[in-house]
């Protein structure tokens, strides 16, 4: 196949099944991203083996391609959908439509950058839905980070009101997403007005400009009951001076880059009687966070149901992810990219 390079990753593999894959050669620009091919996944008790049928792209994958990020495996992708073909401890049965998210994948392990990966049991999970597999595809990662970040981190309640800054992103999306239909009253972020019409069609009850200082813009500045900041850590302090007391903010996106927040100093940078929390979802699967948590079954009803506004903004092919990293370096994504495999 044109463009496509076979090597010999010295794997002992107990049948002689190749699959396509795109490995990290070098980390760079989208030209890093090496299309080859590699054995398939041998099975594990305690994992899972899926053949992939499309997958959510995320920042995370940017990052890790270029280096940025603390680890970063061979085959990048933290996310996907597709059918169960082994599953040694039984967690599963074989031609189960199932979700697989972090676990490692992508970061420690081999992700889901190909067309087979092996995921561990406690990060996969069942998701019956006739939705076509690029819809599907939309949900893993985002929406159970949004979920959890919604009703764990920040334990919204119907009627009140929260702040999603970066609403506009694949992850904010989500989040408004879940908010509206929980009851919430929403306020979401752009930073280009011409997005404006986009949060309104999720329903939110308006948009503001995203930018510094925004406590000091917005009406509810110390009424807002929550913020999900999804923009990062140079607008974090800011989310913090806009909540009333016992007001929550939870910092779960970068949007903003990855700079750290300097000389961080809560006396004299943070209200008194306001609560910080952070949440990563790269501690799915782990113990006080796991996957069976979150209702992705519930969450794909209720996108076919049409109550859940989750559709891909973007479908790339397998051969064509190259060309979806510079949309999603470029921040014109304008939602969640998906890549559906043949």
């Amino acid at each position: 196949m044109p463009g496509w390079v076979s090597v010999n990753r010295g794997v002992r593999h107990h049948r002689s099944h190749i699959v396509r894959a795109i490995v990290i050669e070098k980390f760079g620009g989208p030209d890093s991203l090496v299309y080859t091919e590699l054995p398939d996944p041998e099975p594990r008790t305690g994992d899972v083996v899926i053949n992939i049928k499309a997958f959510g792209l995320n920042h995370a994958e940017m990052h890790m391609r270029r280096g940025e990020w603390a680890e970063a495996a061979e085959v990048s992708g933290i996310e996907c959908v597709g059918l169960v073909t082994s599953c040694p401890g039984g967690e599963f049965p074989v031609g189960a439509k199932v979700a697989a998210l972090m676990g490692g994948l992508g970061r420690t392990i081999n992700g889901s950058y190909a067309e087979y990966t092996r995921a561990p049991a406690s990060n996969v999970a069942t998701i019956a839905s006739d939705l076509p597999w690029a819809h599907l595809a939309v949900i893993p990662e985002t929406y159970a980070t949004a979920w959890t970040c919604l009703f764990r981190s920040l334990e919204i309640a119907p009627g009140e009101t929260l702040v999603v800054r970066g609403a506009t992103s694949a992850f904010g999306q989500a989040a408004v997403n879940l908010a509206v239909n929980a009851g919430v009253r929403v306020i979401g972020t752009s930073r280009d007005r011409r997005r404006f019409d986009l949060l309104e069609e999720l329903g939110v009850d308006r948009a503001e400009l995203e930018g510094p200082e925004l406590s000091e813009r917005i009406a509810e500045a110390k009424q807002l009951d929550a913020v999900l900041d999804l923009v990062g850590n140079s607008t974090i302090l800011d989310s913090l001076a806009m909540l009333r007391r016992g007001g929550r903010a939870c910092l779960a996106g970068w949007l903003g880059g990855l700079e750290p927040i300097s000389d961080f100093n809560p006396l004299l940078q943070m209200a008194s009687g306001v609560y910080l929390t952070f949440f990563g979802s790269f501690v799915f699967g782990k113990p006080g966070f796991p996957l069976s948590d979150v209702p992705l079954q519930e969450i794909a009803e209720q996108v076919a149901a049409g109550r859940l506004k989750a559709k891909p903004s973007r479908v790339f092919r397998f051969d064509d992810v190259r060309e979806a990293h510079p949309v999603m370096e470029a921040g014109e994504a304008k939602g969640k990219m998906v890549v559906v495999l043949d």
